[in-house]
């Protein structure tokens, strides 16, 4: 699923936009959750990196895009900003914000979905680098490489990261499919370990930034390998 937030104070590109948005789910056949907003004030008022997309209207009454953007890129380096103008100019202030791309108003689908087009791609190739969490009364965006280790508390997860701790729920197993090509290894029934923040083995133990983390006697083969494995790839 791709989420695309529009910010947008003139209802009708707000509707053209979201005609725009299901013709190019339907062409790309995409699933697009699509989710309005009508001032970049009320948006950044609920914004905690919840978005894979903004389309982004420059010129709006309480809080303009360009200010928009410059707070949402205090919480969210990665979100793809595609700025909808009616003044080719701004473009060029765009690029102060890591904004993607802009579109001309008035808008055709053929250049919007180029642009769209542009925008998917690069979401999909920085996707696999980040997790979603489901927390309690929202989500979160975790890039994968932060995380140092995920515990198993009963039908608790609990996700230590350079940033904190989030508990979300869920199974071991799902998070070891989904982090399989990410260097974590599951060296005891209760821990997903991130290799990349491995100090080195304490008996039968992984030290983690200080922690001791129990590998099983059944995995620590394993793990090992696959540690070594992970030290050789970075040294090389």
């Amino acid at each position: 699923m791709i989420r695309i937030a529009i910010v947008e104070d003139e209802i009708h590109y707000q509707e053209q936009l979201i005609e725009f948005l299901k013709k190019f789910e339907e062409d790309r056949e995409e699933v697009i959750e699509i989710t309005t907003y009508s001032d970049g004030d009320e948006f950044i008022g609920k914004y905690h990196a919840q978005f894979d997309i903004i389309l982004m209207d420059v010129q709006m009454p309480l809080m303009d895009g360009m200010s928009a953007a410059e707070e949402i890129r205090k919480i969210d380096s990665e979100v793809v900003i595609i700025f909808i103008t009616n003044m080719a100019q701004y473009a060029i202030r765009g690029y102060a914000v890591d904004a993607l791309d802009y579109v001309l108003k008035p808008i055709s689908y053929f250049s919007f979905s180029q642009r769209l087009n542009r925008a998917v791609e690069r979401m999909k190739k920085r996707e696999d680098r980040f997790i979603t969490l489901k927390l309690k009364g929202g989500v979160t965006r975790l890039k994968v490489s932060d995380i140092y280790y995920i515990e198993s508390q009963g039908h608790k997860l609990i996700f230590r990261t350079k940033e904190g701790e989030h508990t979300t729920t869920g199974t071991m197993k799902e998070l070891e499919d989904e982090l399989s090509n990410h260097h974590f290894f599951r060296g005891h029934k209760g821990y997903l370990i991130n290799l990349e923040h491995v100090d080195g083995m304490s008996e039968s133990c992984a030290v983690v930034q200080g922690e001791e983390l129990p590998v099983s006697r059944m995995k620590r083969k394993g793990f090992m390998e696959a540690l070594a494995d992970y030290w050789g790839e970075v040294i090389k």
